[in-house]
């Protein structure tokens, strides 16, 4: 079974989720967060195999805080946010879903994440046009990573660093 944390400060939105999620009976959402503080007591309660989160969180928060976290725990985690960054976050994230998507596209996606989690050599489903992945799969025909083109600068990685920081600082 997989263990999903839910990171969304829309609480319709989140139900949405949730419902959708555990429309599949292999998958199960562990708890939900709307901010940066909530999330990371979350992710040290639940443990979740995958995190799905939004960017823009409650109380002032960013979802950055939370994926330089997941990165430094080894919890897979996928964005989903309707206002993408315009670069790539490969060091913190799977990939980004992009809002508004269907359930198919949610379900799919996940079935990625599962995959890739699993280390899985084929992966089942196909990627949504919506779903921009920050990570190589075997979809890559020319097996070279997908984003290694727009991997994150050492400023914009400095840039997220100092943000996570400031943002520790503000919730303690």
């Amino acid at each position: 079974m997989l263990k999903i944390l839910i990171v969304e400060d829309d609480a319709r939105m989140a139900a949405s989720l949730k419902y959708l999620i555990e429309e599949n009976a292999f998958y199960n959402v562990v708890g939900t967060a709307d901010d940066a503080k909530s999330a990371l007591s979350a992710v040290d309660e639940h443990d979740p195999d995958v995190v799905l989160l939004d960017l823009h969180l409650a109380r002032g928060s960013t979802g950055f805080t939370v994926a330089v976290k997941l990165a430094e725990l080894n919890i897979l985690c996928l964005i989903v946010s309707g206002k993408a960054p315009q670069f790539s976050m490969a060091d913190l994230a799977l990939g980004l879903l992009a809002k508004p998507f269907t359930g198919d596209e949610l379900h799919c996606s996940l079935a990625l994440a599962e995959d890739v989690l699993r280390g899985r050599e084929t992966l089942r489903s196909k990627i949504p046009a919506n779903l921009t992945l920050y990570r190589p799969t075997d979809h890559d025909e020319t097996h070279e990573p997908a984003y290694a083109a727009a991997s994150l600068s050492l400023k914009k990685r400095a840039a997220i660093r100092i943000a996570h920081w400031i943002e520790k600082k503000l919730l303690q």
